[in-house]
């Protein structure tokens, strides 16, 4: 007896062990989605790439349930939409880049807000690129803890002026922070403090990782460009990027690992469309790159690893999938609430995750790449199937029999034609209504008090001045001067400040500037040397008032003082010379009193 009782005493010990290693195995799991920016389904050695180098990612795809036949949209900004919405890209106001065609509609429900509102703490790292402004910023739409440049990628209008990749400065739950080390290396590092301050609470955490990489300008660390020594600098950059995204992919999952982490985490890779430059090397035997209605556009890699859920092993799912699942895919293996009044335009796909999926249906999906104004029907389209693909509504393609659409077999079945056109009208006649909604910067709202409107997001019929070599350059095409959806959230006094170069430059309205220091790679948006304007005046029009005033001599900015009535408006300005010449007021900045 006396023997007995420290065994029942060590067994009492050990209940609240036990009790705990239940829950933990009962417990929500955490979620890490990384999501990568350009590279596509071929710029991976594990798809088969000869020269890239992707060790982890490697392995990652070796363990994981892995989509084969995946697609997103053609570019950045729509991809994005679709997969923090679960809707078409069209039908949430992001079916371009830039112009004002990026913000995700303020009615939207994001992944970060069903996430938030189920109890998990939520966190955004890297691109965004779904407005900088309230109410479309990531810390507006259910992330908690946010790190992340301006705009669609480092160095465009919108960030920080003159980051380029290395050591730049970013916005910090809103506020501007410097950082040292390459930008891919920040997300991740940032990332991972984030898990280690929430792994221990009694909240799961989801990790929304979205590098700039390998998207251009091609910049890398030197190390990794050393890797590729027979490739041309960009080639060699954007694979560089790729291995260091790899390298970090490799450290994240090594530190959930030995955390204890792993076994609860769902752990997803993708990217956001086909290659931009990769296929210089190997696509994958793929027609068309980043932008293509051609499945070289759209199909992307997605890898997703869970061993609580047992979605391991290496199992490849080839059914037809696309990005407006993951969200709803993500709520049901998560057990999270499902939003009153929501209606998702894609599915839950976790029986085909989980290998029990029966009779599962042969999806139509529709993929487009617009990057206009407004939306063009039948524009760089692609109506898919398990086995067909109709492009822009006249080449059809037999994937089992042509992967590689080379043989257009539209005229051989026209019930196929029309079939997918049927359904092409009908889905088009159901976004449509939508696309008259605009998307208004909120101005007076106190959560972006002043708010720092750049022309990235002019409304336009031209290509905007979406870089900032574009601002270094003075770019004045007629075409791509426009204005900014705007909406007075509260009436009152505002200030109206505009300028040619942002507030963080502290430079004249009327000088030029030098160029900036290169980084490894392609030239920097910043080696490109500042034209000088030499503005008179500056013109500014809202709220029925138009407005002039002088350009006094050094002036970084002409600031205007007016009252404005609440409501959606448009918001025009300019700086002109003396000669009349006119230049965009590439920013302003306005401020309710």
């Amino acid at each position: 007896m006396a023997r007995f009782l420290p065994a029942v005493f060590a067994a009492c010990a050990l209940l609240p062990f036990i009790a705990r290693a239940a829950q933990a195995a009962d417990a929500p799991p955490n979620v890490v989605l990384v999501m990568t920016d350009d590279q596509g389904y071929g710029d991976l050695a594990c798809h088969g790439n000869p020269v890239i180098k992707t060790p982890n990612l490697d392995q990652l795809h070796g363990e994981s349930i892995r989509l084969t036949d995946y697609h997103v949209s053609p570019t950045c900004s729509p991809t994005r939409a679709a997969l923090m919405t679960g809707h078409w890209t069209n039908r949430t106001g992001a079916w371009h880049t830039i112009m004002g065609r990026s913000l995700l509609r303020k009615n939207e429900v994001t992944m970060g807000q069903i996430f938030s509102d189920a109890g998990y703490t939520t966190a955004m790292f890297g691109k965004w690129h779904l407005g900088d402004n309230y109410p479309f910023r990531p810390e507006d739409r259910g992330f908690q803890e946010v790190m992340r440049h301006g705009g669609g990628g480092v160095g465009q209008t919108p960030d920080f002026f003159d980051n380029a990749y290395f050591d730049g400065s970013y916005w910090h739950n809103g506020q501007v922070t410097p950082v040292e080390g390459f930008c891919t290396d920040v997300w991740f590092d940032y990332a991972k403090r984030f898990i280690e301050a929430n792994k221990g609470g009694d909240k799961p955490f989801f990790a929304y990782i979205a590098t700039n990489a390998p998207h251009g300008p091609y910049h890398s660390p030197e190390d990794y460009i050393a890797l590729y020594p027979d490739m041309n600098a960009g080639v060699a950059s954007f694979l560089g990027m790729i291995s260091n995204i790899d390298t970090n992919v490799g450290k994240l999952r090594e530190y959930l690992r030995e955390s204890g982490l792993e076994d609860n985490t769902i752990f997803i890779f993708t990217t956001d469309n086909g290659t931009a430059n990769g296929d210089k090397v190997y696509n994958a035997d793929m027609r068309g790159k980043k932008g293509s209605a051609y499945d070289g556009g759209h199909r992307v890699p997605f890898f997703i690893y869970w061993p609580n859920g047992k979605l391991t092993g290496g199992r490849d799912v080839e059914t037809i999938t696309a990005h407006v699942d993951i969200l709803p895919t993500l709520i049901d293996l998560c057990g999270l609430p499902f939003p009153a009044d929501l209606k998702f335009d894609g599915r839950s796909i976790r029986p085909l995750l989980e290998g029990t999926a029966k009779d599962w249906p042969d999806r139509i999906l529709v993929t487009d790449s617009q990057r206009v104004r407004d939306p063009i029907k039948w524009k760089d389209c692609s109506v898919m199937t398990q086995q067909w693909r109709m492009i822009n509504g006249k080449q059809l393609f037999d994937m089992n029999a042509d992967p590689s659409q080379k043989n257009d077999v539209a005229d051989l079945y026209p019930e196929e034609m029309k079939r997918l056109t049927d359904f092409y009208e009908a889905w088009w006649a159901d976004i449509s209504p939508s696309f008259a909604e605009d998307c208004e910067i909120m101005l007076g709202n106190p959560k972006d008090n002043p708010a720092r409107l750049t022309c990235h997001d002019w409304i336009a019929d031209g290509l905007t001045p979406w870089n900032q070599s574009h601002i270094r350059k003075a770019v004045n095409d007629p075409d791509s001067f426009g204005f900014w959806n705007v909406d007075v959230t509260e009436a009152g006094d505002y200030e109206i400040e505009l300028r040619r170069w942002p507030e963080e430059t502290d430079t004249a309205i009327t000088a030029g500037m030098e160029p900036g220091e290169d980084v490894p790679g392609v030239p920097a948006y910043r080696t490109t040397p500042g034209v000088a304007f030499p503005a008179t005046k500056a013109w500014l029009k809202i709220g029925g008032q138009e407005l002039t005033l002088p350009v006094e001599e050094g002036a970084k900015g002409v600031t205007f003082k007016l009252s404005l009535e609440t409501g959606p408006d448009e918001l025009w300005a300019k700086f002109l010379d003396a000669e009349g010449k006119e230049l965009g007021a590439y920013y302003a900045y306005v401020k309710k009193l």
